[in-house]
This record gives structure tokens, sequence and C-alpha cells, in this order.
């Protein structure tokens, strides 16, 4: 979660910002969210902003950077971004506040659905892939899958985690951070491992999956070399920093592979560090 508050901004970055909402009245942090170092919802006289601000020297000020070049060409799932400063050494982005909960992944959820037409909704409104400078998933998955098994023409978020999704008025996917252009079936597939770690079998997390069209396109051997890939990324992972959702996602990554007659490799078992 974020380890800097409203209050530990410069006081002229607070006032860049107030010179688009008004006086901030109050700042409530969010709970989740590994990215930024400040994320809050702002009360200002125009209304609550969802600010995210990170220093610029920060390894991952980047993808503050790539999320405001990408927001402009996002359908309006996703939460639009108001305003960008940059000052004192800080970045900080102010997108529309959004309310919402994160969505219930676990078998026989009510959620279930939504999330299933919101990725629909996406592939559809963002293939062909708008014409803004992304990683393309043939560099992404350089050296661990076939270029072509994932190349594509759709904008995909790749970060679907249920702490980027918000349930409400509809469902909104928010923090495009990371973003690729591919395949059109990878958010989906992506979303495979989630629900598998929620509590579904492989094969129930894959008739899920079916309701998606991107996803009934997708090959037999790319789904089956993917669910391989993403076995020995997410134990790479894990190894490299065993918390505990790192180790249940490499175990329902391998859980997917081993369903396909795939296998990376096993995860170990080891003392873990909390979140």
């Amino acid at each position: 979660m974020p380890d800097h508050q409203w209050d530990d901004l410069p006081t002229s970055v607070r006032r860049s910002i107030e010179s688009h909402t008004g006086p901030v009245r109050a700042a409530r942090s969010a709970t989740t969210g590994a990215t930024s170092e400040i994320a809050a919802t702002l009360r200002a006289d125009c209304g609550p902003v969802f600010c995210k601000a990170i220093r610029t020297t920060h390894p991952m000020s980047r993808m503050h950077r790539m999320e405001a070049r990408v927001n402009p060409w996002l359908p309006d799932t996703a939460p639009r971004l108001r305003w960008v400063v940059e000052a004192e050494g800080w970045l900080a982005l102010g997108f529309d506040h959004v309310e919402g909960r994160h969505p219930d992944l676990s078998p026989g959820s009510d959620d279930l659905p939504a999330i299933a037409d919101a990725l629909t909704g996406l592939s559809h409104a963002l293939t062909p892939c708008p014409p803004v400078r992304v990683q393309p998933a043939t560099v992404r998955w350089q050296g661990r899958i076939a270029p072509h098994l994932v190349d594509g023409d759709t904008l995909c978020h790749t970060d679907v985690t249920p702490f980027n999704f918000l349930v409400g008025r509809g469902v909104r996917l928010v923090d495009w951070s990371m973003p690729i252009r591919g395949a059109a079936w990878i958010d989906t597939a992506l979303m495979i491992v989630r629900l598998i770690r929620a509590g579904h079998t492989p094969a129930q997390a894959e008739s899920w999956a079916d309701q998606i069209p991107p996803w009934k396109q997708a090959s037999p051997e790319a789904v089956e070399v993917f669910a391989s890939s993403l076995a020995d990324l997410w134990e790479q992972r894990r190894r490299e920093n065993p918390v505990p959702h790192r180790r249940q996602l490499a175990e329902a990554a391998h859980a997917w592979a081993a369903h396909h007659g795939t296998q990376g490799p096993r995860p170990r078992p080891e003392l873990t560090r909390p979140l």
C-alpha cells in the first residue's frame, strides 16, 4: 500500500494540485496499491478526485507516465485523467473519483458475469489498438513464449488483479500503468489465474472464460504455452520476493499449466513474509 500521505507532498506541489481542484478539505489514503507513493481521494471544491503521486526519481514513475499517455485513448470504463502536475521532483495524476468495491472472484459470485462483460467490452473497444506508444506483447514475453502466439492489435491492461476493478454503477478498470499491444485474449488468460487463486478449478475458470469471445478464438497451442509461461513467471516472482500473494499466484498458475499437461517449476514450501 502507499507509504506516504497527502501532507507529505511539498507545499508547492499541493498548491499546484489545488490550482486544478480548489482547496483540498480532506484526503483519504487508499489502503491498496503498490505502484504509487501517494494514492488518496481528495475532497475539494471541484468534488472528489483520486490522486496518485510518485517521486520522479522512483523506478515506477515511468508507469505513471505510461498511464497518463494511454488514458485519453481508453473507453469510459476507465476513469478519466483530468490533470498532471510535475513539480519539486514529484509527478501527480488526478483522475475522476469512482465509487465502488472490489469484486468477489470466488466460485458462484454474482460479480463474475459483470467481469466477463467488462473484459468483452474492453476487447471490442480497444481493437484495433489506439495509436499510442505501448510495449508490444512480443517484447513483454520475449524469451518466454513464441512471439506469434501473443501478437495482436488489442490494447491490453495486463494487471487484472481484483484490486484494479471497481464494481458500482457498472464495472470500472483502473490503473492502466502496464498496458501492451497484443492478442485480444491476454487479459482473460491472466484473469484465469486470478480465478484459480480465488477457488475455481482450472476447468471452472476456463468455462467462465468461454463466454468472452476473444478467448474462444485463442488457439489451443497459444493457451497451453501461455499457461506454462505464466507458471514460470509467477514462480520466478515468488522466488524473488516470497510474499503470500505471489506464492498463491504461483500455485494457481502451476495448477493451470498442469491442467494443460505442461508444468512450470513447482512452488517450493517456505516461510513467507507479510504483505
